[in-house]
């Protein structure tokens, strides 16, 4: 796509399906929105809450990526897509999430679930308590593979959950995998979200497709420093979700850039004190971080120190 092509005004953005945002990941910001808040079925989106839990369980020590999980009869007999697990098989939790996060297995979810909770419904339990604490308004999850219908989100709490698992860096180890083989080769992995392969920065995250939920995407990506989510849901055509996904990205790259202000400290002397303990005291400074801004606004942007 060429620059040329990008609208450099959001409401200029045309794309597809029923609800869809794009949020900058470092700050939050949402740049483009469409019908935002809409509850709907997400399909297997939902399964952007499952590997943050897992994830969360790893980082706070709960689980390491090493340990065996071995598969239950009710994990076993999930249906949809799954990678074919035998009650009583094991695998290294990092084997059985790459798995989840890959091809979507309903059943390597089920057995991350029962093996971090006890049972699914203590998991979805949890799933709706952290969309809680996220702020996630919109959405009541009820499995954790995202195979009911009756659950929902919308497109701005898939991008609450989106930003919040690429805070943990070590999923896109996992995310960004086009193909993989498990079980000493007999089993092909293809990841299910095209933009892997086919767009420069991608770092992942989420398909989902049900009849009801249509195709519904949850894109990630990254360049010079900056991350991006574009999410989309109810589409007609995977082609849709695809594009839509896409259009939001390259309308994001080409019209933002996180910029770090430089300041001079020269201007922060010390400061007298009068019949103090000490004669002068050193001023501190919050340093701005990083900031979200227009493509070319750097020029305008001064900083003074004010004391």
């Amino acid at each position: 796509v060429t620059t040329d092509t990008v609208p450099t005004d959001a409401s200029a953005l045309e794309v597809g399906g029923k609800s869809a945002v794009l949020m900058e990941l470092s700050s939050g910001k949402i740049l483009f929105e469409k019908n935002p808040h809409e509850k709907l079925a997400i399909a297997s989106v939902t399964k952007i809450m499952t590997l943050l839990l897992i994830m969360e369980a790893v980082d706070s020590g709960q689980i390491t990526m090493e340990e065996q999980v071995t598969c239950s009869a009710t994990a076993a007999s999930m249906g949809g897509s799954q990678i074919w697990l035998k009650e009583g098989e094991t695998m290294t939790v990092h084997a059985i999430f790459s798995t989840a996060a890959v091809v979507s297995a309903n059943d390597a979810c089920a057995a991350l679930a029962e093996h971090i909770c006890g049972s699914i419904d203590a998991f979805v339990t949890k799933m709706n308590e952290r969309a809680a604490q996220l702020g996630m308004a919109d959405t009541k999850f009820l499995d954790c593979s995202g195979l009911s219908d009756d659950a929902y989100s919308s497109a701005y709490d898939v991008a609450l959950m989106s930003r919040e698992l690429m805070k943990h860096k070590r999923i896109t180890e996992y995310t960004t995998i086009w193909m993989d083989t498990l079980r000493d080769g007999k089993s092909q992995l293809v990841n299910t979200n095209k933009l892997v392969r086919h767009y420069k920065g991608a770092t992942g995250l989420k398909t989902g497709t049900t009849q009801k939920a249509g195709h519904c995407l949850s894109a990630t990506a990254e360049r010079d420093g900056m991350g991006m989510a574009a999410i989309i849901l109810g589409c007609e055509t995977t082609d849709e979700r695809f594009g839509g996904a896409r259009k939001m990205l390259d309308y994001g790259f080409a019209n933002y850039a996180i910029y770090t202000p430089e300041l001079d400290l020269s201007a922060l002397t010390n400061v007298p004190v009068l019949k103090g303990t000490e004669s002068e005291v050193a001023p501190e400074v919050d340093l701005p971080g990083a900031q979200l801004i227009k493509k070319g606004q750097e020029k305008n942007i001064t900083c003074t120190t004010e004391l």
